[in-house]
C-alpha cells in the first residue's frame, strides 16, 4: 500500500509565504529561477507521495497578474535531441507545450531563450520556427572559464555579449524543460544588463531538490541524484551555509560552484551581497512539509532502482554513458538497494523463465503482483494490462474479456496491410478493442472502468517496450521499467 509522506496543502502555504517575502525583499523586479519541472513535476511526486505535480502552478497561478515567463532551452540539447523521460518528448518539444500549457492557464509567456548557442543548425531551425510562431527569441553564449573566471565572466565579454531579454513585468519566472538548461546563467545574465540599464533587480531560487533541511544521504536526495546522473550533478554539503551560520545544509554542486559568481554580482549591483550561502539563495520548504520520513524514504528508493533501469536501457539504446550507470550503482549502495527491491522485477523475470517468452508484472496500488505472458493473440504488456484489470473489477481469471474474433480482424489489418511484423496487439490496440467489447458486454466495461485505479502502479518488462506501450503506460500514469534487452536478435529494432 502506498502510503502519503507528504502534506501538499501545507507545502503550498509555507511556500507562497516564504516566496511573496522574497519578491517583498528585494522592493523592485525579481529574477525567479524555478529549479525542477514547473509542469508536471513527477519526480517529486513519486519522491514524496502527497506531492501534487502541479503544486508550483497553483502558487504561481497567485502572481499571475505580475509574473511574466521566460522558458530557457540548451542548444545543446536541441542538438542531441534530449528527451524529458517522463513524458517522453525532447525538450525542444516540450517548449512548445510548455508554452501552450502556460498560455491555457493565462499565464504570459514573454520569450525563449537559447543558451549555450553557438549557431549550430537544429538549434537555428529551432529559433526560427519560434519566430514563425510569434514567440520571441534571445541567445546567450558560451563564456570561456565559467564560472571561475569571474573577471571574464561579469564583463562585456561574458554577460554583456548575450542578448538583453527585454521584459515587461515585476516577477520574471525563468524555467526550462529541465535541469542543465542555463536557468541560473540567464538571471545572473539579466542582473548585469539590468545593472547597466540602473535598473534594480534581485534574483531568487524556488527550488526543491535536493531538500536542504534533511541529510545529505536522506534516499529523497540520493534519488535527486540519481535524476540528474547525466549531469553529473553531486549532492554537498554547503560550505558556505556551514561558515555563515555553523548549520549543516545540503545544496548540490552547480549551485556552490557559481555562487561565487552570485555573490560577486550582489555586491557590484547593491554593494553587498543579500545571501551568505547558496542555500540562501533558495525558497525551499518541502523539508518541513514531510509528514511520514519512512514512506517518503522507501518511494525514494524505488525512485533509484527505476533510475537505474532506465539507464541500463538507455546505454543498450546508445543514449548513456558508463559513468552515468556507475554513478546510478554506487547511489543504490549508498541507499542499501537492489533491484530485487522492486516487486514486479522479480515477478517478471520468473514469469519469462517459466515461458521462454518474454513478460510483464506489474505492482497494484494494493500491493498486489500481476503478471502477463507472450501469447498468439497478445504481447506480453497488453496480456499484463488485461490481467490487472480484471484483477482490479474483481473479474475471475478464468473469464475472457474480449472474444478472438475482435482481436483477429486488428491482427490482420496489422499484418496485410499495414506492415507490421508482428501481429500482436499493443497496449493501445487492446484497450480499443476492449472498448468496443464493452458496448455490449457490461464485463468489459466494469474492466475499462478500472484504468483509473492503474494510476501509480509499479510495472517492469523482462524485454525493452515499444515507444507505443511506454506511451500508453506514461498516460495511465504507470511507472515502467525494463531490463536492457529487446524481444528480438538483430541490430534494427522499430519503435
Amino acid at each position: 500500500m502506498i502510503r502519503q509522506g507528504f502534506d501538499n496543502d501545507k507545502y503550498l502555504s509555507l511556500q507562497s509565504q516564504r516566496i511573496k517575502e522574497r519578491i517583498e525583499s528585494f522592493g523592485g523586479k525579481l529574477y525567479l529561477e524555478f529549479g525542477g519541472k514547473l509542469f508536471d513535476d513527477y519526480h517529486a511526486s513519486r519522491v514524496l507521495p502527497g506531492f501534487k505535480p502541479d503544486s508550483k502552478l497553483q502558487m504561481l497561478l497567485q502572481l499571475k497578474d505580475q509574473a511574466e515567463i521566460v522558458i530557457v532551452i540548451s542548444s545543446e540539447d536541441i542538438v542531441q535531441n534530449k528527451v524529458r523521460g517522463d513524458i517522453g518528448i525532447t525538450y525542444d518539444l516540450d517548449v512548445l507545450r510548455l508554452i501552450d500549457s502556460f498560455r491555457k492557464y493565462g499565464l504570459y509567456v514573454g520569450s525563449v531563450v537559447l543558451t549555450r548557442f553557438e549557431s549550430q543548425p537544429a538549434a537555428q531551425q529551432f529559433a526560427d520556427k519560434l519566430k514563425t510562431l510569434g514567440i520571441t527569441v534571445y541567445h546567450h553564449y558560451p563564456i570561456e572559464g565559467y564560472p571561475t573566471n569571474l573577471g571574464k565572466v561579469i564583463s562585456d565579454e561574458g554577460y554583456g555579449k548575450n542578448d538583453y531579454i527585454e521584459t515587461t513585468r515585476e516577477l520574471i519566472v525563468i524555467t526550462a524543460p529541465g535541469p542543465g538548461s542555463g536557468k541560473m546563467a540567464t538571471c545572473l545574465s539579466q542582473l548585469y544588463h539590468e545593472h547597466k540599464r540602473g535598473i534594480k533587480a534581485g534574483y531568487a531560487k524556488f527550488e526543491t531538490f535536493p531538500i536542504w533541511s534533511i541529510p545529505l544521504n536522506h534516499p529523497i536526495n540520493l534519488a535527486y541524484e540519481a535524476a540528474t546522473a547525466d549531469l553529473s550533478d553531486v549532492n554537498m554539503i554547503d560550505p558556505y551555509h556551514l561558515e555563515a551560520y555553523g548549520e549543516l545544509a545540503v545544496n548540490y554542486n552547480r549551485d556552490i560552484e557559481v555562487f561565487p559568481v552570485l555573490n560577486t554580482m550582489f555586491n557590484t549591483i547593491l554593494g553587498e551581497s543579500p545571501y551568505k550561502s547558496p542555500t540562501d539563495m533558495g525558497v525551499n520548504m518541502a523539508g518541513f512539509c514531510i509528514v511520514d520520513d519512512d514512506a517518503c524514504a522507501e518511494a525514494s528508493k524505488q525512485e533509484i532502482i527505476r533510475r537505474y533501469y532506465k539507464a541500463l536501457c538507455d546505454k543498450r539504446i546508445g543514449a548513456a554513458k558508463d559513468d552515468e550507470l556507475l554513478r546510478i550503482e554506487l547511489l543504490m549502495k549508498k541507499a542499501g538497494i537492489t533491484t530485487s527491491d522492486r516487486k514486479p522485477v522479480g515477478a517478471a523475470l520468473m514469469k519469462a523463465e517459466l515461458t521462454g517468452n518474454p513478460a510483464a508484472a506489474i505492482e497494484l496500488r494494493d500491493g498486489r503482483v500481476i503478471t502477463g505472458k507472450t501469447s498468439e493473440l497478445l504481447g506480453a504488456s497488453s496480456a499484463m494490462l488485461l490481467n490487472a484489470l480484471k484483477a482490479l473489477a474483481g473479474i475471475p481469471d478464468e473469464l475472457p474479456l474480449m472474444s478472438p474474433k475482435v482481436i483477429e480482424p486488428i491482427q490482420r489489418l496489422k499484418v496485410n496491410h499495414l506492415g507490421n511484423e508482428n501481429p500482436r496487439l499493443h497496449t493501445d490496440e487492446i484497450l480499443i478493442a476492449l472498448c468496443i467489447c464493452a458496448t455490449e458486454n457490461p464485463t468489459a466495461q466494469l474492466a475499462l472502468d478500472q484504468l483509473k485505479n492503474l494510476e501509480g502502479s509499479e510495472m517492469h518488462s523482462s524485454v525493452i517496450l515499444s515507444s507505443v506501450d511506454l506511451r500508453t503506460f506514461r498516460r495511465l500514469k504507470v511507472n515502467v521499467t525494463c531490463e536492457p534487452v529487446y524481444q528480438k536478435q538483430g541490430l534494427y529494432h522499430r519503435k
